[in-house]
């Protein structure tokens, strides 16, 4: 939706003034650029600052959340040319020259949501709403390499990440949904 707008202000902001070294420091520096949302950006990030720092840190999508920064709840999951990645468990600098995408980048070009966002919307498939960046963009994966997924396909490439909410029945049934497949109507809330 904004996102693009706001990473055209960041890549010029960092074009004109780069990085400050009280923020990034003087040694150990990389360039890295990258397409994000399908936006050109370019930054210095250390050796060790993963992508998820990147992302939120330095480029300001914090759609990108940080759950457990050991790659068990899948609240980092972004594409990264094409396919779903845990960004706490990739560095910035393994993402330089790559197409990245984050849950920022999903919405329709007119800014509405696409049709895995409106499934988890219809078929309330978020609770508190901390994983749903997470789960979309992994479900995205899996509609982009199997659109017709059974259920049990649907439960095996989700069990990388974590519902706190143990929203999970609903998860399945936006997903399934979202493929176009006959699912009955919305659970109560």
């Amino acid at each position: 939706m904004g996102g693009n707008n706001h990473l055209t202000k960041l890549r010029n902001d960092l074009s004109s003034t780069g990085p400050r070294k009280s923020e990034l420091g003087t040694r150990g520096m990389l360039q890295l650029n990258m397409k994000v949302n399908g936006v050109p950006v370019s930054g210095q990030a250390e050796g060790r600052t993963l992508l998820v720092q990147f992302l939120r840190d330095r480029l300001g999508l914090t759609g990108t959340h940080i759950g457990c920064d050991t790659s068990q709840c899948g609240a980092c999951v972004v594409h990264v040319n094409g396919d779903a990645v845990k960004a706490c468990t990739m560095f910035a600098a393994e993402a330089a020259g790559a197409e990245v995408s984050t849950i920022e980048g999903q919405a329709n070009a007119d800014g509405s949501l696409n049709p895995i966002q409106q499934a988890f919307q219809d078929h309330h498939g978020l609770q508190c709403g901390f994983c749903t960046p997470g789960m979309v963009m992994s479900a995205t994966a899996l509609l982009n390499q199997t659109p017709k997924p059974n259920e049990h396909m649907i439960r095996t490439y989700l069990e990388g990440n974590m519902c706190r909410c143990t929203g999970y029945h609903n998860i399945i049934k936006a997903v399934l949904a979202a493929s176009g497949q006959g699912v009955s109507g919305p659970d109560p809330r």
